[in-house]
């Protein structure tokens, strides 16, 4: 394909482009837009109507508009401690508004006296003069630019510092020199989806001659953004079945059926399904790349039991790569003694190990037939005799290439992989983040499970009061309390509960009772003998940090107490909520919080409402955003730019239905290279983790 295509334009520089040759093009190279292709999927955030914009005078109040006008003064007011009140007058030919902005400064330095503003709010009267509260304000510059008189303009994010004045005259600059663009899409896909060609959505995203144009733009490179990284994903997927060299397990030995029958409780049908998924996987003699996701307390661990044991009957071995040694602990102890019921070998190796050498050479050996540990499972002199299948806990703890490592502790063929979860991932980032990946989701919780709900409660003596009222109920019952605090020690900068302080307070507090401490900084033989000792019902109340926030099963703890919740994430809140109310009586989960921002309001008020970890799980990537989500990947892709996971969720999966059918037809893409190209070009090598998972 010849010309200006997306792949071509990503191996041009930004400062090819005039006015971006300085200190600008530098700037903008540092904030991540390097390239031209960079540059053009540099979108605008909204329009502003030119040829529609009304005469302050002809505005209607009370609705939701956008006026343009100039800026005549600016004043800041703080009248009292924690409150900064920004008012700037602006004006046009026909009159005067009003604008209020509360603890905003910076708007004091965006709003230059003279400069030309967009601002879009609601008009009001107050005191008889014209009012906009709190509107959005784009700075425009340049009144009389023919790209943004009489016309719809476009207004770009700031990036760099660079203003959207000066973006959306490269931008434009850029596009004369770049178009036309060709279309990487068969002509034949894109009239059965009814996309525009790439070259008019590229001009009509940026210029749009009305809005409904801009619309259909947007859709159409939402598409292409989704579709290369769902193209990259289907590659991946079709280079595990057709080329990785794995084990085909049999799974007809008597190992698992054995282990099976001794478990003390019925499986739920979930976990029968998920097993039959995961045995079939393993009869393959390509490897295994399954995501196991499940509600804290599901039976996720018994599932990835059944699959090391299919390993195991065999003759391989089987890991279980865990992200903390209290986890690692909990796992072995609970394992252990089912493993020993059918003679299965089984060992420990953490960090702290004290026969560390003695596991190492019976690993080596293939003495041992299950080892469970931390990440010292992927450290230098760590060696398995026959390594068949690794089980990967809490995978998000871990970096990409900490589980790669642990693969590639297997001498030849590729071990089978499952990776667990009890995190719920939303459908939309299950096909993003982990698209290459088979899923399994266990649904169903084991039976006389009651969920633990939630209970929002103030930080006021009288509402805490009642807190260590609830604690000393339910220990007086034998039952047992966790209160989670978001800090170790007490910081300076930070207004949040700290361990050490809380079980210093709480000791003094509820002095009748026993009340211990444990966070991640203490030394391992010490947060073992705590987590001992409360398996045993030795603690009635631990005061702990958020170790505690993953795998721990203590069944006798009914009550949570989560300090200063909404500094909390949602998925760490419901992780938390799942470790009480395990055994036979109901939990309590007690959010203690005065949330000083509208998204730690929306947190706690989600906590309250529901106990589905999906639906939370949504509401989490909404209140953060998908930048933040794709933010916290250890590796990899970037943000998505146009596409948002959620609202365009019915794109995402057009996309990746059309592009695994188009890899399954042509799964090295020789005939379509301009597609190939440009997933390349526009992943910027971070297919190569998309390949990794």
């Amino acid at each position: 394909m010849s010309g200006n295509t997306l792949a071509h334009l990503a191996d041009i520089g930004v400062e090819r482009i005039k006015g971006l040759s300085g200190k600008r093009g530098e700037k903008l190279r540092k904030a991540g837009i390097v390239t031209v292709a960079d540059l053009l999927l540099h979108v605008p955030r909204r329009y502003v109507d030119r040829s529609r914009t009304l005469p302050l005078s002809d505005v209607p109040l009370d609705e939701e508009v956008t006026v343009v006008g100039t800026v005549k003064k600016v004043s800041v007011r703080r009248p009292r401690r924690g409150l900064v009140i920004i008012e700037a007058t602006i004006y046009d030919q026909t009159g005067l508004l009003k604008a209020v902005w509360f603890n905003q400064a910076f708007r004091e330095r965006q709003l230059a006296v003279g400069t030309e503003v967009a601002l879009s709010g609601t008009l009001s009267r107050f005191r008889g003069s014209l009012q906009m509260r709190s509107p959005d304000a784009d700075v425009l510059d340049r009144p009389s630019e023919s790209l943004v008189t009489g016309r719809i303009m476009p207004v770009h994010p700031t990036v760099g510092g660079i203003g959207p004045g000066y973006l959306r005259r490269a931008i434009h600059s850029a596009l004369l020199k770049a178009r036309p663009m060709p279309d990487p899409l068969p002509l034949a896909m894109r009239e059965r989806l009814g996309l525009l060609d790439r070259d008019t959505a590229i001009g009509d995203i940026h210029f749009p001659d009305q809005i409904e144009a801009a619309e259909a733009a947007r859709s159409r490179l939402v598409f292409d953004e989704l579709f290369r990284l769902e193209i990259a994903l289907a590659v991946r997927k079709h280079r595990q079945i057709d080329q990785a060299e794995g084990i085909p397990h049999d799974g007809d030995g008597s190992l698992v059926e054995a282990f099976l029958e001794a478990l003390p409780y019925e499986m739920t049908g979930a976990q029968s399904r998920a097993i039959a998924e995961i045995q079939h996987d393993m009869a393959a003699p390509h490897p295994m790349h399954r995501l196991l996701q499940g509600e804290v307390g599901s039976g996720k661990t018994v599932v990835a039991m059944t699959a090391l044991l299919t390993a195991v009957q065999g003759g391989f071995q089987g890991a279980v790569m865990a992200p903390t040694e209290v986890l690692a602990d909990q796992h072995h102890i609970g394992l252990a003694p089912l493993a020993e019921l059918v003679g299965v070998r089984m060992a420990l190796l953490t960090g702290s190990s004290s026969d560390r050498d003695e596991t190492l050479q019976a690993v080596a050996a293939g003495t041992v037939d299950l080892v469970v540990g931390t990440h010292a499972l992927i450290q230098e002199g760590v060696v398995f005799s026959n390594l068949g299948v690794a089980v990967v806990d809490e995978q998000h703890r871990f970096g990409v290439h900490q589980r790669v490592e642990l693969r590639e502790k297997a001498a030849g063929r590729q071990p089978d992989m499952l990776i667990m979860t009890a995190t719920p991932i939303p459908r939309t980032l299950s096909m993003t983040l982990y698209g290459d990946l088979d899923v399994t989701v266990l649904d169903e919780m084991p039976q006389g499970r009651v969920p633990t709900r939630a209970e929002a409660i103030s930080s006021d003596p009288a509402a805490l009061e009642r807190v260590y009222s609830i604690i000393r109920s339910e220990v007086g019952e034998g039952r047992q309390a966790f209160v989670v605090c978001p800090l170790v020690e007490d910081s300076p900068n930070l207004q949040a509960a700290s361990a050490t302080a809380e079980h210093e307070r709480l000791s003094a507090i509820l002095s009748d009772l026993r009340v211990e401490l444990l966070h991640g900084q203490m030394k391992s033989a010490d947060k073992e003998s705590v987590m001992t000792r409360m398996r045993a019902g030795e603690i009635d109340v631990l005061v702990a940090t958020t170790v505690i926030e993953v795998g721990i099963d203590i069944p006798n703890a009914t009550v949570m107490v989560i300090e200063d919740a909404d500094r909390f994430g949602l998925s760490q809140l419901h992780q938390l909520r799942g470790r009480v109310g395990r055994g036979k009586y109901p939990g309590r989960c007690l959010l203690v919080a005065d949330p000083t921002t509208p998204e730690g309001e929306q947190r706690i008020a989600a906590m309250v409402e529901t106990t589905d970890g999906f639906r939370l799980a949504e509401e989490d990537l909404r209140i953060r955003g998908q930048g933040t989500v794709f933010g916290a990947r250890q590796s990899g892709i970037a943000d998505l730019k146009l596409a948002d996971i959620l609202s365009d969720m019915d794109t995402l999966i057009v996309a990746r239905r059309e592009a695994f059918d188009l890899v399954a037809h042509d799964p090295e893409l020789r005939d379509h290279r301009p597609i190939a190209d440009e997933t390349a070009a526009l992943l910027g090598g971070s297919e190569d983790w998309l390949f990794i998972s």
